[in-house]
């Protein structure tokens, strides 16, 4: 049984749901369906990410890092973009960018301006690593939304960038509770 399954499991649209309650009006069903196809999204992503990283032998920083420079600039990054990005110890930052150079998914290369600091850059492994590794994902996830119209599309992004609105929210409510 996937963790998809294990989530859907047991729910049905008349059915109160673990987290939403149990309503009776459309309104709130169809609240409650959403966020339950949201949660069993992230349920189904949570475990794609753990495949990967099972796979490619590899934390979640590690991962985070690749994607961060594969999209990045043809230069690199400097190390301290990736501890600000990350949320790291200048520390924790350099064990990784070590790890990830002995493992021949980085290299660091000398600032042309500068020859202080440094560049970090993905590796061709790296890139060839993670299209092997998530290239089949991301073709199923394209052909799951490549027939959406123009008006579907912007309804989801909307929705997404509300949910992640609202959940980038919460550490921040916390904090200043917290400090209260």
């Amino acid at each position: 049984m996937t963790d998809v399954d294990l989530a859907n499991r047991g729910t049905t649209a008349n059915q109160p749901s673990y987290w939403y309650g149990d309503a009776v009006s459309d309104r709130r069903q169809r609240h409650k369906a959403v966020l339950e196809a949201l949660r069993i999204y992230r349920a189904a992503e949570v475990a794609m990410r753990r495949r990967t990283r099972d796979s490619m032998s590899m934390g979640e920083n590690e991962l985070l890092v690749l994607r961060y420079l594969l999209r990045g600039t043809a230069d690199g990054v400097r190390p301290g973009e990736l501890t600000r990005y990350l949320g790291l110890s200048t520390a924790s930052t350099t064990a990784l960018l070590d790890r990830l150079e002995r493992s021949g998914h980085i290299v660091r290369v000398a600032n042309p301006h500068d020859r202080r600091s440094v560049f970090i850059q993905s590796t061709p492994r790296a890139d060839e690593e993670v299209r092997q590794t998530l290239g089949k994902m991301h073709s199923r996830m394209l052909a799951a939304v490549i027939d959406m119209s123009p008006e579907e599309s912007a309804v989801v992004v909307a929705f997404l960038r509300r949910m992640s609105d609202a959940v980038d929210g919460v550490a921040v409510e916390g904090a200043t509770d917290a400090s209260s």
